[in-house]
């Protein structure tokens, strides 16, 4: 689960404007967190199925707003998967 203070910062640190919560690159940096939290949690704990839906959830969401980004503005798309360190 992610905490206030780790949302606080992760958004502290994507956000577009001040007070910016809602923009694709906030979103797709939440998501990510999470999907690396349950990465690990799946690691340790092989047979939770539960959460692996959650996560494939998850990274279907992302891979969404990764696309509208990607077709809205390609060079912040470019940005976020650098600066996010995804898609290799």
């Amino acid at each position: 689960m992610i905490t206030k203070e780790q949302k606080e910062s992760i958004i502290k640190e994507y956000q577009m404007a001040e007070g910016d919560t809602g923009s694709p690159e906030v979103q797709i940096a939440i998501l990510s967190f999470r999907i690396s939290q349950l990465t690990e949690h799946l690691k340790a704990h092989k047979s939770d199925h539960h959460s692996r839906r959650g996560m494939f959830k998850l990274i279907g969401q992302r891979k969404g707003l990764l696309k509208y980004l990607q077709k809205k503005d390609i060079e912040r798309y470019r940005d976020l998967i650098k600066r996010l360190n995804i898609r290799g």
